[in-house]
């Protein structure tokens, strides 16, 4: 799954750090998102939401056929 994260900071002049800080997570699970490394749970994809004021379908792109399991 692909997602706008790192896109969405930059719009919204966070660093990584501010926008961990946000969501209550590490400075690492961030960068882990932004490369697609790493999908958030429901919760926090709904933090990420919110922090950018848009639908969880606005910052993630679901791609069919590439789903991990």
């Amino acid at each position: 799954m692909r997602n706008r994260i790192k896109d969405l900071r930059l719009v919204y002049d966070l660093t990584q750090d501010e926008l961990a800080e946000k969501l209550e997570v590490s400075r690492q699970t961030i960068i882990s998102l932004e490369k697609g490394r790493y999908n958030p749970s429901l919760i926090l994809a709904y933090k990420i939401s919110r922090v950018f004021m848009c639908r969880i379908e606005d910052v993630f792109i679901f791609e069919e056929g590439n789903e991990n399991g």
